[in-house]
């Protein structure tokens, strides 16, 4: 005899609900997994670097001091040229590439190094040893110290080229006029170099080509990119810097800073989970197992409890499988932090699926015709 509908779908659901117990038999703690309040250190997420946390003092190097006089550097030079009356010439000179200055009837004098009493002190002997004057007076002032063009691209919250004091001319000093870091930034920063002779103890410092002023954002990137010249390039960790491991090198002129962005790997949820998909890991922030199923828009069955994290370890072949309570991370324990490339998955489990089977049976019961 047929049955109708309404007792047919009546005797498949008790059909199923006998069969749980086979359907999840030996079903609990398998081989490999962890669990969560139990995890080992070894296999805890690392905790997310936090850049704005780090003291990036130690990005600051040992520029020269804006009271020495540099290649690039305008002077004034002031002379007594006439005891008499007490007249007096004023010149601005410019310091060459190889450290010296034109003075007038004098020559050429080297100044480089020097402080500006140094520098009167060397002028006026130079002009007694080449019979321009016997009792010289001579002034040196610093009327501008040369600044250094530096493009900083990247992931940075004003990327574009900057002018930067000689004096104070650093990975840090180039950074803060770029507005420092983005969220998005990386641990290292790369320096690129066209001129090998900038390297070089006493060498020029002004030899890089420069990159066209005013440069910002993709275009300065495009520039970065496209130097013609076969630059070098330093890599600079910032963590190390900042802890003394490693020393930045100063920056000279027409240098470039990339600083690349920092791609962390997303996280999987899936399963029982309103929207299931990958998500993007917050830079700078951990990311536990609640804040994972709140950006898959939360359980979809509110009879879920079991929650298998599956995380990729270096140097492991296998991942790892962590089991997580739902009602023990709401509590806090189970709520752990998860690591980029992690997976969670919200298991199916006899009262899920009694769950989802009773949901069906009464919307369909709802919507069906009277069984008699």
């Amino acid at each position: 005899m047929t049955l109708p509908q309404g007792r047919r779908v009546t005797a498949k659901l008790g059909g199923l609900l006998a069969a749980l117990p086979t359907l999840f038999l030996g079903s609990g703690c398998a081989s490999g997994v962890y669990q969560a309040s139990k995890l080992p250190v070894q296999f805890m997420a690392a905790a997310p670097l936090n850049l704005e946390a780090i003291n990036l003092g130690g990005l600051a190097d040992r520029s020269v001091s804006a009271e020495v006089i540099q290649p690039g550097d305008l002077l004034e030079i002031t002379m007594v040229t006439d005891y008499t009356k007490l007249t007096t010439t004023t010149t601005p000179v410019r310091v060459a590439d190889d450290g010296g200055v034109v003075v007038p009837l004098i020559g050429k004098v080297a100044v480089s190094g020097l402080s500006a009493e140094q520098a009167e002190q060397v002028i006026a002997a130079e002009s007694v040893h080449r019979g321009v004057f016997r009792t010289p007076c001579i002034n040196v002032s610093m009327k501008q110290c040369r600044t250094n063009k530096v493009t900083v691209v990247g992931a940075v919250n004003q990327p574009g080229t900057h002018d930067l004091p000689r004096g104070s001319c650093s990975l840090l000093a180039a950074l803060t006029a770029a507005g420092g870091l983005s969220k998005e930034a990386g641990t290292e920063v790369e320096i690129k170099r066209t001129d090998s002779r900038a390297l070089a103890p006493g060498g020029p410092a002004g030899g890089p080509p420069r990159v066209a002023g005013g440069a910002s954002g993709e275009a300065a990137l495009a520039a970065y990119q496209a130097v013609p010249a076969a630059p070098l390039i330093m890599t600079v960790s910032l963590t190390a810097a900042a802890s003394g491991q490693q020393r930045p090198p100063d920056l000279r002129d027409g240098d470039v800073v990339y600083v690349p962005k920092r791609t962390l790997p997303p996280v999987h949820v899936l399963g029982l989970v309103a929207k299931p998909g990958e998500f993007p890991y917050p830079p700078n922030q951990e990311l536990r197992v609640l804040g994972a199923l709140a950006l898959a828009g939360g359980i979809s069955n509110s009879a879920a409890e079991d929650i298998l994290v599956i995380r990729h370890l270096p140097n492991h072949k296998e991942p790892i499988k962590i089991a997580v309570s739902l009602q023990a991370a709401e509590d806090g324990p189970d709520n752990i932090v998860l690591a980029p490339a992690d997976t969670v998955m919200v298991e199916q489990t006899p009262a899920t699926v009694t769950l989802d089977l009773l949901k069906t049976f009464f919307s369909f019961g709802f919507y069906t015709r009277p069984l008699f």
